[in-house]
């Protein structure tokens, strides 16, 4: 990777550009939903043409998979440096709410509503698998969930979520289990849909973990 340093000073000046056209297309979808995302309507913000923006970006799906791929490379960036220093399942599942606070609307261009028309490319895919993988590591290391289910054997035939990973299917069980009930409270709690339901849904989540995991010692 080439560093700031060793870049020249257009190399320098297009980075500044695309970070900055990045930052636009933020504001645009906080506004009007990553749908609504328009590159003649960012290029007006910066005082650009827009044939001119389009040197940077060729196109709107160019910048949202530009945009979804650093929200799920920051995602898994994130997990990677948790389980490193001895995050567990628990562990993980905080550090994702607190990943997805810090900026919903980060959070729901990667597992909101999906763009219509839009297709991530293979990479993104493979970025995801990783935040998946540490999951999987995470609830290999738990005790044994029980006998085997129905699913677990059909998950032995379709195992695509689990980017290639051997955890056997009770563990992938798991992992969804925790990925998708998970990812429920959150999408409902930063839409506001717990707003004026009396409670707080930290603890709901918590309440959560505590049904998938078992409750936390002490």
């Amino acid at each position: 990777m080439v560093s700031s340093e060793a870049k020249t000073p257009r190399e320098r000046y297009r980075a500044q550009v695309r970070t900055e056209i990045k930052e636009r297309a933020w504001e645009q979808i906080a506004t009007a939903g990553a749908s609504a995302l328009s590159l003649n309507a960012i290029a007006k913000r910066m005082g650009m043409s827009g044939p001119a923006l389009y040197r940077y970006f060729g196109s709107r799906d160019e910048l949202i998979t530009e945009l979804v791929r650093d929200a799920y490379r920051s995602l898994a960036d994130t997990f990677r440096a948790a389980a490193q220093g001895g995050a567990d399942v628990r562990a993980l599942a905080h550090t994702l709410r607190e990943w997805a606070l810090a900026d919903p609307q980060r959070y729901f261009l990667v597992y909101g509503t999906p763009v219509p028309g839009y297709h991530a490319p293979d990479d993104i895919t493979a970025i995801a698998s990783e935040i998946m993988a540490t999951l999987l590591d995470a609830c290999a290391a738990l005790p044994s969930a029980g006998s085997a289910t129905p699913f677990d054997a059909h998950l032995e035939g379709h195992r695509d979520r689990a980017g290639g990973h051997p955890a056997p299917p009770a563990v992938l069980r798991r992992a969804l289990a925790f990925w998708t009930r998970l990812h429920g409270v959150l999408s409902l709690e930063l839409a506001g849909h717990f707003t004026g339901m009396g409670f707080d849904p930290a603890r709901l989540f918590a309440a959560e973990l505590d049904d998938l995991s078992g409750p936390s010692a002490g």
